[in-house]
């Protein structure tokens, strides 16, 4: 890649990872490979690894890049409002890059930055006053949420996979019960899953649903069942 002098801009992480993030935007997580990353940035496929170790180290670097989007506000005005603020801001990030999810749940190890948002989240509710042992179940509670998503029970992936009307009239014979209550799912066409059910009003009906749920117990001084 040349800069307007016609020489050849400098290569630094930043550059990769950004190069790298850019690419899985427009073309999905499948299409980076430091082959092509290489021919993105102009450069042979070696010029990387001074900069990324591995791939592996690319995918953390790419994820900690979206993160840094992150405007990491004080967690100020009681945990509730605290957290469902950072998770949907989160979620914001998750849509803009849709790849991020799957690298997510793909990590083994956490970078610092990861552990951070987790960190905070918890923090929140510590500071809230729950015990220790009630946000240790409430973070299990939480699960992916934390992150911006869920998968969906009603998720019907690809609109050109819908089924016909002789299907659809098969599926309410052998099972109505399905049926009646897939039907009435509302979806919102501007959101990257489309026609699936993950959209914005039911991820935020399913996370108030948990923090009213965390609030009550926090009330009612919940203490883990003996064992």
């Amino acid at each position: 890649m040349a800069s307007s002098t016609g020489t050849r801009d400098r290569l630094s992480r930043e550059r990769v990872l950004a190069a790298a993030v850019a690419l899985a935007d427009a073309s999905g997580l499948d299409a980076v490979s430091m082959r092509r990353l290489a021919q993105e940035l102009g450069v042979v496929p070696m010029a990387l690894y001074k900069h990324v170790a591995d791939k592996d180290e690319l995918l953390d670097g790419m994820v900690d890049r979206v993160l840094g989007e992150l405007s990491l506000p004080e967690l100020t005005g009681g945990w509730r409002t605290a957290i469902r603020g950072r998770v949907l801001e989160v979620r914001q990030i998750q849509l803009r890059h849709p790849w991020l999810r799957r690298v997510l749940e793909s990590r083994a190890t956490r970078t610092p930055l990861v552990l951070g948002h987790l960190d905070a989240v918890i923090g929140a509710f510590r500071a809230g006053g729950f015990s220790d042992a009630l946000t240790h179940h409430v973070m299990h509670a939480f699960g992916s949420r934390i992150w911006g998503f869920t998968q969906e029970l009603f998720d019907d992936g690809d609109p050109a996979s819908a089924p016909s009307p002789e299907q659809a009239a098969a599926l309410a014979q052998y099972f109505p019960n399905i049926a009646a209550v897939a039907a009435v799912a509302g979806h919102d066409d501007d959101t990257v899953v489309a026609h699936g059910c993950d959209d914005q009003a039911e991820f935020e009906f399913a996370l108030d649903l948990l923090l009213d749920g965390f609030a009550r117990l926090h009330a009612a001084g919940w203490v883990p069942p003996q064992r």
